[in-house]
């Protein structure tokens, strides 16, 4: 059961970062850049503390323990798990899933077009340089983490990008209405902190990371695992933000009442002391969703 004491963290100050116009004047360069030289697949979020290396090898252990570890709450396995990367940049964590042998459907969304736009460029030309991963078995999707139908990302079959763009309509795909759909994980590397820093607010009036850790929720099945990476906030913070007493659900978002988010495990980084404060540049925590109801 999840630790109701953690306390939801003090928002951060709106900053440029928290807009997509930021991203997709960053991402419009990468494309140039990438057409100019292929090799240069853009940036790569936390590379200067190695995070995706470190968060592979954290979920290869994870996926190795499994069952024995957590009791028998946890469905990772490699060869099956399906793979959600919120906020995908230019692929590059799902890229290196891929190549450490995660062989299931891995899908990427961003909201932003030129992100995914550079996402689809890498994978075609890892392809067309015979690279070991076949890119093309990747997919990439513009989607709105906290705007988009959530049953666009949860359909049993892949949707094209026509599809996915078309207003939402009620269909026959009955897969969202199971007690086990979703996600067997859900990424976040830096995308939450982008969130953090957007000045808009939700229907509520409330700043829209508020919402954040609901969608998370809802996009993993019971027993996915949640994998979040972050510069602006301490693991103690993201312990705030997406662990919930389970009456209230997330932050208060009644819509997740009888589902948690409850921690089982942190990435170590090379650590260091300030004042006599011990800390890390980066966090990186693992939570795994609970049906309590």
């Amino acid at each position: 059961m999840a630790d109701t004491t953690a306390e939801k963290p003090a928002h951060l100050e709106p900053s440029q970062l928290g807009t997509k116009q930021y991203w997709d004047a960053l991402y419009t360069n990468e494309l140039t850049n990438h057409a100019a030289n292929p090799a240069d697949e853009g940036t790569v979020w936390f590379d200067d503390s190695d995070a995706e290396a470190k968060m592979v090898s954290f979920l290869d252990e994870l996926e190795e323990e499994g069952q024995h570890e957590h009791g028998g709450l946890l469905s990772l396995d490699r060869a099956t798990a399906a793979v959600l990367d919120l906020g995908c940049g230019n692929g590059s964590m799902l890229f290196a899933l891929r190549d450490d042998g995660w062989q299931g459907r891995l899908l990427g969304v961003d909201y932003s077009e030129k992100s995914v736009a550079l996402a689809r460029r890498v994978a075609e030309a890892r392809r067309r340089g015979g690279a070991r991963i076949a890119g093309e078995d990747i997919e990439f999707r513009v989607w709105d983490v906290l705007g988009g139908s959530i049953d666009d990302v949860l359909a049993s079959q892949p949707k094209t990008e026509t599809e996915a763009t078309q207003p939402h309509t009620q269909t026959t795909d009955t897969n969202t209405a199971r007690p086990d759909a979703g996600w067997d994980l859900v990424l976040d590397k830096g995308t939450f902190d982008a969130i953090s820093l957007s000045d808009e607010r939700d229907a509520h009036g409330r700043r829209i990371c508020e919402g954040y850790g609901a969608r998370v929720l809802q996009l993993l099945r019971p027993g996915g695992v949640f994998l979040v990476t972050s510069c602006n906030w301490t693991e103690a913070e993201l312990k705030g933000w997406f662990e919930a007493d389970k009456e209230k659900g997330v932050n208060g978002n009644s819509s997740t009442s009888g589902m948690v988010l409850r921690q089982i495990g942190r990435v170590a980084y090379p650590s260091f002391s300030f004042g006599g404060v011990k800390g890390q540049t980066i966090s990186t925590l693992c939570f795994v969703k609970e049906v309590t109801a």
